[in-house]
């Protein structure tokens, strides 16, 4: 079948069918090799099936097809991954789930779990004990033992100076670094993110911390649901102290060799030596939002990473509603069946729908047990079913975000 074309905001009841669609269809992930602390320079012959039988084969992906554009031949990624941010489809992929060092891109994850945990006034002075185990080398905004700093200027120092410093001191006040990397796991198992190991909030290269071109846009997707972390991922530049501090994105910020992306919203990007360059960005044009997935071009040029992400955007934009899509993003397991694992029923679904509505609620299954009437629990089946669909519904609809004003005055020519 034909891609859909681009049709503008879909009803809830579309919406909620093309979901339950999906979390009856998704493929489950198979085990993926444990990785080494040293990526080899080809792909596992075996990763992750999650999204699609083809975004677990090595090599590029895509439909091709007359009308669909050609890819760039000259992209040098060791994994990326183009997809609608909206529907979800992956428009093309190359070695998806690749799982490699992911350096500073992981700090979209950080971001995803713990800003919502703090309102952006709330001030912190940083003890010594809060930058501890910042390591050698690492990208720091300038935070100083003694100072106090308000939560909206750490924020600012994550995103735009990619600061390890200021996810330090974040992490101090979530419970400290053991627990935040937790919360992360934590996060990510319910992203369904499930090639990411995290070992440091921050991304500094560890033993053993790995993600995906397919996580790491996961990531980004339910990040950018949440209006704070739109606002700061777009930020060019912004007061940190006496200071003016400049976001390091430079698809969004420009440099000499790369302009600034028409059209780009963010998100983070990243570079260890173990990791190389990483990067994720988001893009709309004519009303088509992309997010565009690079990991570790083995070109080492200038800005290489951004370069080959401006030209995955610009074949996105060209092939949207051409292309047949080789995969999906999947949603949240929270999202996905009320939260059921593969295999679980319709009305264990249901219940625990009912139960996630407010706090001690009660599953649909033991309310309708003591009834005595199969009429009632059928109802009540029924009635936690519609909530699957429309929180499922809800999490496609509150994808269509608003992306920032700094962006749509991008996207004129």
């Amino acid at each position: 079948m034909p891609a859909p074309k681009p049709a503008g905001r879909r009803s809830l009841l579309v919406t909620s069918a093309a979901l339950l669609s999906l979390s009856v269809t998704a493929p489950t992930a198979l085990a993926a090799p444990t990785p080494s602390t040293s990526p080899s320079a080809t792909p596992p012959a075996q990763m992750s099936t999650l999204g699609g039988a083809r975004l677990g084969m090595p090599g590029t992906q895509v439909n091709l097809a007359p009308g669909v554009p050609v890819l760039p031949k000259d992209v040098t990624a060791r994994s990326w991954i183009v997809s609608d941010a909206e529907s979800g489809e992956v428009l093309a992929a190359h070695n998806a789930h690749w799982r490699l060092p992911p350096a500073s891109t992981l700090k979209m994850l950080f971001a995803d779990t713990v800003l919502p945990r703090f309102p952006k006034g709330t001030r912190h002075k940083v003890a010594p004990s809060d930058l501890k185990g910042v390591g050698a080398g690492s990208s720091v905004v300038g935070i100083k033992e003694g100072s106090s700093y308000s939560v909206h200027d750490l924020w600012l120092g994550v995103f735009l100076r990619s600061g390890n410093d200021a996810v330090h001191v974040l992490s101090a006040m979530n419970g400290g670094i053991e627990q935040t990397v937790q919360d992360m796991q934590d996060h990510a198992e319910e992203l369904q993110a499930l090639d990411t190991t995290v070992v440091s909030p921050d991304g500094y290269d560890a033993p053993g911390q790995v993600s995906s071109a397919y996580d790491l846009t996961l990531i980004a997707r339910s990040g950018l649901q949440k209006k704070d972390f739109r606002d700061y991922c777009s930020t060019v530049s912004a007061k940190f102290g006496s200071t003016e501090i400049r976001n390091t994105n430079r698809l969004l910020s420009g440099d000499s060799d790369v302009p600034v992306y028409r059209g780009i919203a963010g998100v983070k990007n990243g570079n260890t030596t173990h990791a190389g360059a990483t990067f994720t960005g988001v893009a709309e044009r004519n009303g088509k939002v992309l997010l565009v997935t690079v990991m570790n071009p083995e070109k080492r040029e200038h800005n290489e990473v951004y370069k080959e992400t401006a030209k995955l955007f610009d074949w996105g934009f060209q092939a949207a509603g051409k292309v047949n899509p080789v995969g999906e993003l999947v949603p949240p397991k929270s999202a996905a069946a009320g939260g059921t694992q593969p295999g679980a029923s319709a009305s264990a679904s249901a219940g625990q729908a009912v139960g996630a509505g407010g706090s001690g609620a009660k599953p649909a299954a033991s309310a309708s047990a003591g009834s005595g009437s199969s009429g009632a629990g059928i109802a009540l089946a029924v009635a936690g079913g519609l909530l699957v669909l429309l929180g499922g519904a809800a999490f496609l609809v509150n994808r269509r975000w608003p992306l920032p004003d700094l962006m749509r005055r991008r996207t004129r020519p």
